[in-house]
């Protein structure tokens, strides 16, 4: 940094200076801890939640405690939203006929995406298991209000999807929060949003973002089931700086 933002840098130095006074830390060569940032213990805990939160198919069947689902739905509050709009709209599928009617909703649009492959690619995908909605406790559909009239329209005027990426973002929240606790979440995107929100007669301005498995899940694992099955394999390559 140059010396017109010389504040940042002399802040760095003092907790620099502080960490070798503490014990020499800064001194033997380990990166301080600059001001606002968490310690390298709380960083790697946290780099691991990211590795370990998998998109989980696998449930058992227990129940899950409503009041920990609540502590977890706490995290879309502190997710960001396009013009503090907080457009979610959190739908718990909770009675025997939403639910089979959610789930036949999954195996005929899982019937039409199947005929869309051919040859190994087909038998391939029939035997990928890409709904935990047979054994999951708690299932929700998330949906984004796009005729909320909160945020008074800042940012969405522009970039409307930015209402939806809002709903992906507390999903996010709310997925790592889950985790945290021991609860695996699985994201089923094989369904046909608009039968799904007949079904349920939601709003008509809301659209469906998301519908979440949420349980205990059988096993951890980092690697994606998706790769482990050999469907395709992560590209840490992609999320580099492409230079313009």
């Amino acid at each position: 940094m140059t010396e017109e933002t010389g504040r940042p840098i002399r802040e760095a130095e003092t907790t620099a200076q502080a960490g070798a006074q503490a014990g020499g830390t800064a001194a033997a060569g380990v990166s301080p801890v600059l001001p606002g940032a968490f310690p390298e213990a709380f960083r790697a805990e946290l780099a691991r939640l990211f590795r370990l939160r998998r998109d989980v198919r696998h449930f058992r069947t227990e129940p899950v405690p409503p009041a920990l689902i609540e502590r977890c739905l706490e995290a879309f509050a502190t997710a960001p939203s396009v013009g503090l709009s907080e457009p979610w709209r959190i739908v718990s599928i909770a009675s025997p006929e939403a639910r089979n009617r959610a789930l036949a909703n999954f195996e005929a649009a899982n019937e039409a995406a199947l005929a869309g492959y051919a040859g190994e690619k087909a038998r391939l995908y029939a035997s990928l298991k890409l709904s935990g909605m047979r054994e999951a406790p708690v299932q929700l559909a998330i949906f984004c209000d796009e005729a909320t009239e909160k945020g008074a329209g800042l940012g969405a005027a522009t970039m409307p999807e930015m209402r939806r990426y809002s709903v992906v973002a507390g999903i996010m929240a709310f997925w790592l929060m889950a985790r945290a606790e021991g609860l695996g979440v699985g994201w089923v995107s094989i369904l046909d949003p608009e039968r799904l929100a007949r079904d349920l007669a939601v709003d008509e301005n809301w659209r469906l973002v998301a519908y979440l498995c949420i349980g205990w899940p059988k096993a951890w694992d980092e690697r994606p089931e998706l790769e482990k099955v050999g469907w395709e394999k992560r590209n840490p390559a992609l999320a580099r700086l492409i230079a313009r």
